[in-house]
């Protein structure tokens, strides 16, 4: 038996998910739409395999891998989402996940890479496989890979639209220390403004292109 934790933006999917995997013997401890809650839970809930999608509406799986790692929450992290981006395959092993499973592939897919995860090991179907091919061979071109951890993690919240002040609150850090960063991080990639941000991080699927439109209108804001 194996606990788990689900993170995705759709009840619906959640649902499915939970009576699949109790049908199999598994627990779920709980679930959870948005990164700020799940940290939570993981802390106080400890499963052994987080189950999380990389597009939660406004926000990025991306932002809780960055925390799981960084806080070193012992949990086994398996991705499974629509994005077929390399770049996004790319960023979740970087930030320690046991496998990627792309939502559509058989449960199959999905119920081995939750054994092979409990189990120390990796596991990615052969069109993963192939996408995290492609963009290793590409990542000596992607200038986000001189960003550290923090920085990506408020990168990912500035091309959101978050606010320096929401950023802080939700990082547990000041806005001055989280216009520092900003300040920062642009300067290492060479703009000055969050529109060209937005188009960097979209330009190396950092996001998704689809995203860039609403995230966009709401730059002001920042």
């Amino acid at each position: 038996m194996t606990t788990l934790y689900l993170v995705d933006d759709h009840q619906m999917m959640r649902d499915g998910l939970r009576a699949l995997l109790e049908a199999r013997g598994h627990t779920v401890l709980g679930e959870s739409a948005e990164p700020t809650q799940a940290l939570a839970d993981l802390l106080r809930l400890r499963p052994q395999v987080l189950l999380l999608d990389l597009n939660l509406g406004g926000r990025s799986g991306l932002e809780l891998q960055t925390e799981v790692q960084r806080r070193r929450v012992p949990v086994h992290t398996v991705v499974l989402t629509m994005s077929a981006q390399p770049h996004q395959v790319a960023e979740a092993l970087r930030l320690g996940a046991s496998a990627y499973v792309l939502k559509g592939s058989p449960a199959s897919d999905l119920l081995a890479a939750i054994d092979a995860a409990v189990k120390g090991k990796k596991f990615f179907g052969a069109d993963v496989a192939d996408l995290a091919l492609e963009a290793f061979t590409e990542q000596d071109d992607d200038p986000l890979s001189l960003l550290s951890p923090r920085e990506r993690q408020i990168i990912l919240m500035v091309v959101e639209g978050e606010s320096s002040s929401a950023i802080g609150t939700t990082l547990h850090l000041s806005p001055k220390t989280v216009a520092t960063y900003r300040s920062r991080l642009m300067k290492k990639l060479g703009v000055t403004d969050v529109t060209s941000l937005v188009r960097m991080a979209v330009r190396y699927k950092l996001i998704d292109s689809d995203e860039s439109a609403r995230r966009n209108r709401r730059r002001d804001d920042i």
